[in-house]
């Protein structure tokens, strides 16, 4: 049984914080509101509730317990248990890498919406002033210099934060960024719940309604999977980073339960912000991916004088969302670096590996932001804009692969004896084993095999023999 070796984290309540605020991200945030809007509402939460209890809960404990069990990065940690899994690891070292490169350029517009709805308080130039959320979005994304510069500031404070190291960088940072998130989040809901008409939306969530599970049932599950599954960032190497710098004597199983209540705590909080407001002003709830910086920055507009500060909180809460994931991204890469160049005997420190992964990151965010969405005239992969692309084989296709794979790997060859023995290591009993196995078996595998598949559809809907996807 291998043993920890290396920087860890300072305490369980350091790691909670760091692994929560990188699951609670852009994908609760942005996507959790406007995939539920297209889905029913109630229907599509109801969905996700349930993959999060059977297929969440037990892809976040395996990957917490590899993580731990080796003390290494995700490659080494396949690499360990086997040669043949390495690509596994591969998947999980090159899908965060694409990720961050239109995370970052993301991250980039919510510091850049949160600075213009600062700049609407002040009455300055460089503020909203009043113009449409569509246009001044346009308006935005089409200015590559702009939105380069944006994307590479978050760029450079997600490496500064991880240069820090475990413990003294993001640890600490997540700490307090993410009660401050919380606060703030809490504050936005209140204004958002006090809106008239503001209870339709909160009906429109909590209001049973099984209308859409009736007509398009797969739809609506492939998509609060594929919500699920990045929102609680399984697949992408992350919880078997950050469960590698955990104490033998911590719980897995009631670590892997606290992370994914809290996650799926704010993700329903992020929707209770945003649906009461949308319908309060008479929105189209299936908003799409504009809900976030289209259609909200139109609902702070019509708050009048008070809009300008909720809309600077909003996008300030965005921005901390986003900047705790990406650190644990960035974290997965360096990790790699560091792990292979000591292999070699050349001992990379962190902040060289964390510049190596940065520089990487920093050539695919300019790529993303001035790509402006396919709409300044960059060459489009597979027809695809930059975005797109990047997303299409990371979240679409690596990522729930990696999750399938370790599912069938931990499920079928590594057994309960192997489970049992890393989580009860310090004397913290496996009391939902029987569980754990039904699901690493059988429902964890088939319900990543309905995510991946709906995730290729998705990109690829002119792959026809997946229709009955709906």
């Amino acid at each position: 049984m291998s043993q920890n070796n290396k920087d860890q984290w300072g305490s369980n309540l350091g790691f909670l914080m760091a692994a929560v605020g990188s699951a609670v991200g852009l994908g609760n945030i942005w996507g959790f509101p406007y995939k539920m809007g297209a889905n029913g509402g109630f229907a599509f939460l109801l969905v996700y509730l349930i993959l999060a209890i059977f297929i969440g809960f037990v892809i976040m404990f395996g990957e917490l317990l590899l993580g731990r069990y080796s003390g290494k990065s995700v490659v080494g940690t396949y690499r360990q248990l086997s040669e043949k899994y390495a690509i596994v690891g591969w998947m999980g070292f090159l899908s965060p890498l694409l990720i961050l490169g239109f995370y970052c350029s993301l991250g980039g517009y919510c510091l850049k919406y949160a600075f213009a709805n600062l700049g609407d308080l002040f009455h300055a130039s460089w503020g909203v002033n009043g113009l449409d959320g569509g246009t001044f979005f346009a308006n935005f994304i089409t200015s590559p210099v702009e939105a380069s510069i944006w994307g590479a500031v978050f760029v450079v404070l997600t490496m500064i934060i991880v240069a820090g190291g475990v413990s003294g960088g993001i640890e600490k940072f997540s700490s307090v960024a993410m009660p401050a998130l919380f606060v703030m989040l809490c504050i936005v809901i209140v204004r958002a719940c006090t809106l008239p008409g503001a209870t339709e939306g909160l009906a429109f969530m909590f209001s049973p309604n099984m209308e859409p599970l009736k007509t398009s049932f797969i739809k609506v599950l492939s998509t609060a999977g594929g919500q699920m599954f990045f929102s609680l960032s399984l697949g992408m190497g992350i919880m078997i980073t950050y469960g590698s710098y955990l104490g033998k004597d911590e719980s897995l199983q009631k670590n892997s339960i606290v992370i994914v209540l809290s996650d799926t705590i704010i993700a329903i909080m992020a929707g209770m912000a945003v649906m009461p407001a949308v319908f309060a002003t008479g929105l189209e709830p299936a908003g799409g991916p504009g809900l976030l910086y289209m259609t909200l920055q139109n609902v702070f507009n019509a708050m009048g004088a008070v809009g300008p500060i909720f809309g600077f909180l909003f996008y300030v809460l965005v921005f901390i969302a986003a900047i705790t994931s990406s650190i644990s991204l960035l974290e997965v890469d360096a990790a790699v670096f560091i792990e292979s160049s000591a292999k070699r005997g050349k001992a990379l420190s962190r902040k060289a590996a964390c510049l190596i992964a940065a520089v990487i990151v920093l050539i695919e965010c300019l790529i993303v932001s001035c790509d402006g969405l396919g709409s300044n005239g960059l060459p489009q992969p597979l027809g695809f804009c930059w975005l797109d692309f990047l997303d299409c084989w990371s979240e679409g296709i690596m990522m729930p692969l990696g999750a399938l794979i370790m599912s069938l790997i931990i499920g079928w060859q590594l057994g309960p004896k192997f489970i049992k023995e890393e989580q009860e290591i310090g004397g913290h009993e496996w009391k939902a084993q029987g569980f754990c196995m039904i699901c690493f078996k059988f429902i964890a595998p088939l319900g990543m095999l309905f995510i991946l598949l709906g995730q290729v559809h998705s990109f690829f809907p002119q792959l026809t023999f997946l229709n009955w996807l709906g």
